[in-house]
């Protein structure tokens, strides 16, 4: 079956820098596109960024572009998300899922606080 695990959340202070990481297994990694979502607090789940299965293409939110970046490495199956200069509205669960299959992984917390 299909996993999706993610790694590499915690506590950060506002202006600092998380990358997160998600490995996948169960699936063909290198013929899904992939993506990360996030959802806050009393929020809907929102897209965050996205990257094709080759990794040329990449999609990103208006409020993240400039600071986030995605990126995939196929022979690894795992897919990360850079995130720099966070701010505290940046704070939710971060969520990896294959765009392909629509699996979710089970979502690593973000949290941006002084």
């Amino acid at each position: 079956q299909v996993q999706l695990v993610e790694s590499g959340g915690g506590l950060v202070q506002p202006g600092g820098s998380l990358r997160l990481s998600c490995a996948a297994s169960g699936l063909i990694f290198r013929n899904n596109a992939m993506s990360w979502y996030r959802q806050a607090p009393g929020k809907q789940r929102e897209l965050v960024a996205a990257i094709s299965s080759g990794g040329t293409s990449t999609n990103y939110a208006d409020f993240v572009k400039g600071r986030f970046t995605i990126s995939r490495d196929n022979a690894k199956n795992t897919v990360d998300l850079q995130m720099n200069n966070l701010n505290p509205e940046d704070t939710a669960v971060y969520y990896c899922r294959s765009q392909t299959v629509g699996s979710w992984g089970q979502g690593t917390q973000v949290t941006v606080s002084s």
